[in-house]
């Protein structure tokens, strides 16, 4: 009887099955995705605006520095003649509503056209925010060096003004 026994038990272990996955070994769910376009920022030059450092005599050499509201004043023995005028340059931004940009003004320099060259410096915000509609403005002064006896005549330049949302 020991014999019979002991087939049955070896026979049972030979077909055993191995048993399902138990419920909760994997789980899922959806995730979200999302992106969003805004509107492209441009930057546009105001017409008729310059940085405009005005009329002056040079004499020994100095500054002439013009404040992002326009006004300006000299330093060192450069003079600003009587009736001259100052003006901050002016551009107009726009793009996405309400949203933050950096600017990023270079320097650059202006020359007579014969030879007569000066170097100037940019001053703006460094960052603004367009308003409601999209849109807004920032003004750029700046600040010129005169040489000492500076070439007379009208110089002219430019310099870059950049915008980047941020």
């Amino acid at each position: 009887m020991k014999k019979i026994v002991l087939a049955a038990a070896m026979t049972s272990a030979v077909i055993a099955v191995p048993a399902a996955a138990a419920p909760g070994d994997t789980a899922n769910t959806s995730g979200v995705a999302n992106a969003e376009i805004v509107a492209p920022i441009a930057i546009v030059h105001d017409t008729g605006a310059a940085l405009d450092f005005g009329i002056m005599t040079a004499g020994g050499g100095g500054t002439v520095v013009v404040l992002t509201d326009g006004s300006g004043t000299a330093t060192g023995e450069v003079t600003l003649v009587s009736g001259s005028a100052n003006a901050a340059d002016s551009f107009t931004v726009t793009g996405d509503a309400n949203r933050s940009f950096d600017i990023v003004t270079t320097g650059g320099s202006v020359s007579n056209g014969t030879g007569g060259t000066m170097n100037f410096s940019t001053d703006a915000d460094a960052t603004g925010t367009l308003d409601e509609t999209g849109e807004t403005s920032f003004s750029v002064g700046g600040t010129l060096t005169v040489g000492a006896n500076q070439a007379a005549g009208s110089y002219t330049g430019s310099y870059t003004a950049t915008v980047t949302y941020n």
